[in-house]
């Protein structure tokens, strides 16, 4: 049977480069493995095929022997799936790479880490949160050890070459034809151990430490906003740059106001008396004061809206608004004198309560619907 075109088996151009087929013949050789296609003749011809292929045209000298002369310039030995030498070398570093994809093998990995970032919660007031302000936070945090300068072996000592891999922070292991690189487990991928620990830090390079740092918080800021403080989270490993901290504020609650974005909300308790006949209060702001004129006749649950009297957010224009909520005050501790004038004063107004209390005409008519249907 004619031996098909060893460019066609892997679907590869005549000019394909060195990584391109071996590309290809690592998708083959997954797809077409024996150990993936147990009792399957097809399969185990292709893989055959492909790797027949591949032994081929990942050796220059074959390679340009093929082109050259077809599969008659080709070593019969080679092209009977001998390969020998250094075609079996090729082969098994293709599968050498494969293995590498799936298990992060292959390279040696960095062992310069960047240090944990932190975060801190921090209560502020109202008033700071609208102002801004500066305060300081003690922050547990983990240093470089000053006694090994970091490199967690004892003073007068240095981290040694591993020599399980040689420095190297990779070990191969061959299982037949298979080649697989793989992190060494005794210095997990550094090539260094210390043969002898630093006794402050116990080999960690680092050691545990509170500092003291100076907040600033902007004008404006709201619940949950963050600030950061880069560089001030914990110390990087062997080197390597330190994290960051993130101050997460939150806003104790006030007792007057509440806010909603940048607009500010209270309720604004007014007597019987005054929001019957109306007058003149005084409330109170974050800044200052302000005076607001009842009208007469204000019912329980008026707004009224203070512009400008807000807060400035940290990315706003202008000031939000405050707005008062009305709450009328039911009167409380009445004497005689007080308890019969009110009495005086209900009798007169059931004379015409529709015209004194049209609210409650509106609500009983509700009723009288809601029964009557």
């Amino acid at each position: 049977m004619a031996k098909r075109d060893y460019y066609e088996v892997l679907g590869v151009n005549r000019d394909a480069d060195e990584e391109t087929v071996k590309r290809a013949y690592r998708k083959l050789a997954m797809k077409h493995h024996p150990d993936r296609n147990p009792d399957n003749r097809a399969s185990e011809d292709m893989f055959k095929e492909a790797k027949e292929a591949y032994e081929v045209l990942s050796d220059p000298d074959k390679r340009a022997a093929y082109d050259r002369f077809g599969h008659a310039g080709v070593d019969p030995a080679a092209g009977a799936g001998g390969f020998r030498g250094g075609g079996f070398d090729n082969f098994a570093d293709a599968f050498g790479d494969i293995f590498s994809d799936i298990f992060g093998g292959g390279r040696q990995r960095s062992t310069v880490f960047r240090g944990a970032d932190l975060r801190y919660n921090l209560e502020v007031t109202l008033e700071q949160a609208a102002r801004g302000t500066e305060t300081k936070i003690r922050i547990p945090t983990a240093e470089p050890c000053t006694a090994c300068n970091g490199t967690g072996a004892k003073p007068g000592t240095e981290p040694a070459t591993c020599p399980t891999c040689q420095g190297h922070g990779q070990v191969r292991m061959q299982q037949g034809f298979f080649s697989i690189q793989q992190t060494c487990p005794r210095c997990h991928g550094s090539g260094k151990y210390i043969p002898d620990p630093c006794k402050t830090c116990g080999g960690a390079g680092r050691v545990k430490a509170h500092k003291t740092l100076s907040v600033r918080i902007p004008a404006g800021v709201d619940e949950g906003d963050r600030i950061r403080l880069a560089g001030e989270g914990e110390a990087g490993v062997n080197g390597g740059p330190p994290g960051d901290l993130y101050v997460q504020l939150h806003v104790k609650p006030h007792a007057v106001f509440t806010r909603e974005h940048d607009d500010l909300h209270c309720e604004m308790p007014v007597s019987f008396v005054t929001a019957a006949l109306g007058g003149e209060i005084e409330i109170p702001t974050l800044d200052s004061s302000a005076k607001i004129k009842i009208p007469p006749e204000t019912q329980s649950g008026k707004v009224f809206r203070l512009r400008g009297k807000g807060i400035k957010g940290v990315r706003a224009a202008s000031h939000g608004d405050l707005f008062c909520h009305v709450v009328v005050e039911t009167p409380v501790h009445l004497n005689a004198r007080q308890k019969e004038l009110l009495r005086e004063f209900d009798s007169i107004t059931q004379e015409d309560s529709e015209r004194h209390n049209p609210r409650a005409k509106s609500w009983m008519d509700r009723v009288r619907e809601f029964f009557e249907t």
